[in-house]
């Protein structure tokens, strides 16, 4: 009930808070969650048209490894922006969260860039086409059952 109660507050305009820390605080919960997608091959039904979209508006950008630098420049900030609006009817395509800043690393607080929601969708998803990560979910994949174990 209170998580229901938190995610209808992050749907209000922001001026109402101010600096409120709990609201700092759902919006890191949020984010968090959101973050643990990742691992997951297919993130939305619209990975084909996010994929696409990206890399006709990002051809050259190298999303193995991304720092704040390039993401956030002012004209990095411009071209996301233009990038997100084309989703703007997407749920929650503006929300914050957290995103791994080298895709053959898991997350870590050293490993985190705090970005937009169609942004993380649409680096993730490249990354998984591109085959970037492949090692990650390749450590992370259960183990398989031996013949053994099934008849257990």
């Amino acid at each position: 009930m209170e998580m229901m109660h938190g995610a209808s507050m992050l749907s209000r305009p922001a001026d109402e808070f101010g600096n409120d820390s709990m609201v700092e605080e759902m919006w890191a919960a949020k984010a968090l969650e959101h973050a643990e997608v990742h691992f997951n091959l297919r993130l939305t039904p619209y990975d084909d048209q996010i994929y696409e979209t990206f890399r006709q508006d990002f051809p050259d950008l190298k999303v193995g490894l991304l720092t704040d630098d390039v993401l956030k420049s002012a004209v990095g900030k411009l071209k996301w922006r233009e990038f997100a609006e084309k989703f703007n009817k997407m749920d929650d395509y503006s929300y914050g969260t957290l995103m791994r800043a080298d895709a053959s690393k898991e997350f870590s607080p050293d490993n985190s860039i705090f970005v937009f929601r169609v942004q993380f969708l649409a680096i993730e998803i490249a990354r998984n086409r591109e085959g970037l990560n492949d090692e990650v979910h390749a450590k992370h994949r259960p183990a398989k059952k031996t013949p053994q174990e099934d008849t257990k």
